[in-house]
């Protein structure tokens, strides 16, 4: 007889959602490492669960497994996307049982280490701490994530923005603490290709953090002609500080308040503090302030590196070349320019058309 995924819970078929529930997290508590439990039985616990919750009542067949984790190989182009995305899938897949284990311990205030991830990619060691927050080892490569608790990290977070599963695409969620990487700089840790990190009630220090154009065949198979599509890699911090190091290629930084290096090419910042300590702003950077807020570019020599086209915009629209703001002498040597001043200089923003959608149209 098969064992269906209510066996496996050792609940009876038709169970409501809090009997599944708790069975699920007695009998995870129960196989916990510490209590040399099986990693794999509390795999198949934490799976029987969540099919449960999609009403799915038997667990995968051996031709289900066979699909899922099937590696293409070859090296054309294509291949190696085939087989990307479903290694993607397979991790992202890893990464919601990780999410209800580490919830599990942060509920019941446990403590504990497991390993999750892909064996081809590489796997994550996950490791609740006493004073609640997760620390993360290894190279984040797909998948959701949330985390009621600070999350300290070791390593780089990326993301498959090729998949078209928005569930594939990664996306880290800190709902109450700060989300740090340990030493970004020096171990040379980045996020990158898409990521998303927010902090929603807290912090975010980081290294460098990149962006990803992708260059598509044009949709109406038109040939020889192609399109750009964009991947922005996105931190925000609502209530908080984020603290990073160059944001370049495609870099969407939102938070109260926001420290970074350098901002290079096709950038968007946007918070009540901004503080830019280094030299290079260029390339379609756009910053804008919030009411009541200040920019400020502590570099000496800052914005030597500076294209026209950067601009600084207030929150009511009005908006200002960062060259000409140079050039009068306002940019650099740590001079803080604020939302005020800005707004008893500027010009009323010119009335735009209703088709036409700014990067930060609310």
């Amino acid at each position: 007889m098969v064992e269906n995924n209510y066996d496996i819970l050792g609940v009876k078929y038709g169970a409501s959602e809090g009997e599944i529930r708790a069975a699920f997290r007695k009998l995870v508590l129960d196989h916990h490492s510490d209590r040399g439990g099986d990693e794999e039985k509390v795999k198949k616990i934490i799976q029987a669960y969540e099919d449960l919750k999609v009403g799915k009542t038997h667990p995968d067949t051996q031709d289900e497994q066979l699909k899922k984790s099937r590696v293409y190989s070859g090296d054309s182009d294509e291949e190696r996307r085939k087989r990307n995305l479903v290694l993607s899938g397979d991790v992202a897949r890893e990464m919601k049982i990780a999410e209800q284990w580490a919830a599990l311990l942060n509920r019941s205030d446990q403590t504990g280490s497991k390993l999750f991830g892909s064996k081809e990619l590489g796997e994550i060691e996950f490791e609740r701490k006493k004073t609640g927050e997760l620390f993360i080892k290894g190279r984040f490569w797909a998948g959701r994530f949330t985390y009621d608790g600070s999350i300290v990290m070791a390593g780089s977070i990326t993301n498959p923005y090729f998949s078209q599963d928005d569930d594939n695409k990664t996306h880290i969620t800190v709902k109450n603490g700060n989300f740090t990487l340990l030493d970004p700089l020096q171990n040379n840790f980045q996020i990158e290709h898409g990521a998303k990190i927010v902090a929603e009630n807290g912090d975010i220090i980081v290294g460098n953090v990149i962006g990803i154009k992708e260059t598509l065949q044009d949709p109406e198979g038109r040939v020889g002609l192609y399109v750009t599509k964009e991947h922005f890699t996105e931190l925000s911090a609502p209530k908080g500080k984020i603290i990073a190091g160059t944001a370049r290629e495609t870099v969407f930084l939102d938070g109260d308040t926001v420290v970074v290096h350098n901002l290079i090419n096709n950038v968007k910042v946007r918070g009540r503090i901004i503080s830019v300590f280094g030299s290079t702003v260029n390339y379609n950077v756009e910053i804008e302030v919030r009411s009541g807020g200040a920019i400020t570019f502590h570099d000496e020599g800052s914005c030597f590196a500076l294209s026209d086209d950067a601009i600084i915009k207030l929150e009511n629209g009005k908006r200002f070349k960062l060259h000409d703001l140079k050039t009068s002498n306002m940019v650099g040597h740590g001079r803080e320019i604020t939302y005020d001043y800005l707004d008893s200089i500027g010009k009323k923003p010119e009335k735009r058309s209703r088709y036409n959608f700014g990067f930060f149209k609310k």
